[in-house]
């Protein structure tokens, strides 16, 4: 049964194993009631024979080669030769079980062949049957050719649904690719925005340490910057395990994900550093859905990460607005920071804000602003409010 089910699914045509045995077994069925119709079973003769090459030919040749078209279609000639054999005896009953041989055959091939083969099977087939019928060997011969056109049309609708089966598995496939992919890039974003944000942080406390003991010589500010520097390099490596632990199998922390809520501690760790930041916020933060205030939090990060990395002193101000279908993020300091690295190319970080802002349905702009330079973002918080696929007002 394994073998036969390995051979079936290397041939192109993995029909389940059910389908496959209930043909060659009606086959079998069907031969030896019309090899019985003409008393060639007990004692053997000639018609048993005939039989017997009707029935295994296909069982044979889904054994040795079921993807050849060659040994289909020599599996389906022995058939039609064998019940051409048994057709040339008819048989004293009213109904002959010979030519549903053919419309097992017929159906076979249909289900495993291109539409011009299985096409050139049923007029063989339709063919013989209508020989057999003007030279008086067969009765009823317009129902015969109904039974075979019949089988042809059930194999080609077998073809099929095999063909949407195998369509649906690719997609299927493809879909599965991409939200690997989309998975990953979300992992890569999260870990360079912890990055970004908590070695620019300890940088400043690092360069605030060296300060203290060079010029000040004042132990005890040293000790605190490098205290806030252990401690937020100690978060920055439990944040990036958490991150990464999400590409094993395992359980994932319990750890929550950083939301709205947590914007303060963040302006506070940058205060800390030695950045002059403001923060200012109108509305409540329980009207920000989880992943909005995630993706908000990320944004944030990431733009008070960049400006530590090209105007540390520059006086910074971050004014968020929680409204009834809005919320706005808008970052400005002000001093230039450039909207691309030297090589001209953008950075990750900005692109990664702005892919954040349209997978919330929002959008991001950043640019020179009032002298300095601004981060703006605007996001739905209703189903309602979220057009993704026209511009959102004020941020043109």
């Amino acid at each position: 049964m394994a073998f036969f089910r390995r051979r079936m699914a290397a041939s192109g045509y993995d029909y389940p194993v059910g389908v496959m045995l209930f043909g060659h077994i009606g086959m079998v069925v069907v031969a030896c009631i019309a090899v019985a119709q003409r008393d060639g079973l007990v004692p053997p003769g000639w018609a048993l024979l005939f039989g017997l090459i009707a029935a295994t030919a296909p069982i044979v040749g889904d054994l040795v080669e079921p993807d050849s078209m060659l040994v289909r279609l020599l599996m389906g000639l022995v058939v039609l030769g064998a019940t051409s054999l048994l057709l040339v005896r008819p048989p004293d009953a009213a109904f002959d079980f010979a030519p549903l041989v053919l419309v097992l055959m017929v159906g076979e091939i249909a289900a495993m062949t291109p539409f011009s083969v299985s096409v050139g099977a049923l007029a063989a087939a339709a063919a013989t049957l209508t020989a057999f019928a003007f030279a008086g060997n067969l009765d009823g011969g317009l129902y015969y050719l109904g039974a075979v056109v019949l089988g042809w049309i059930i194999g080609r609708l077998l073809l099929t649904q095999l063909r949407l089966l195998h369509q649906e598995r690719a997609a299927q496939a493809i879909q599965a690719e991409q939200a690997a992919t989309s998975e990953r890039q979300r992992i890569a974003r999260e870990v360079h925005d912890v990055v970004a944000h908590s070695l620019s942080v300890t940088l400043l406390h690092l360069t605030a340490a060296r300060r203290a003991l060079e010029q000040d010589r004042d132990i005890d500010e040293a000790v605190d910057a490098l205290t806030d520097a252990e401690r937020l390099g100690r978060e920055a490596m439990a944040d990036i395990r958490r991150t990464v632990g999400l590409l094993d199998a395992g359980p994932s922390s319990t750890r929550p994900e950083p939301t709205i809520g947590d914007i303060p501690e963040l302006i506070d760790d940058f205060r800390r550093a030695g950045v002059p930041v403001t923060f200012e916020m109108s509305g409540e933060m329980d009207e920000a859905p989880g992943a909005v205030g995630h993706g908000i939090y990320r944004i944030c990060q990431e733009s008070l990460a960049n400006i530590v990395k090209h105007a540390p002193a520059a006086k910074t101000e971050v004014r968020l607005e929680i409204g009834a279908q809005w919320l706005s993020l808008r970052i400005h300091n002000g001093l230039h920071v450039p909207a691309s690295p030297p090589s001209g190319e953008v950075g990750s970080g900005l692109r990664g804000m702005r892919e954040r802002a349209a997978l919330l349905g929002g959008q991001l702009r950043a640019g020179p602003d009032d002298g300095g330079w601004s981060v703006r973002a605007r996001v739905p918080l209703t189903a309602d409010s979220c057009p993704i696929v026209r511009r959102i007002p004020g941020l043109t």
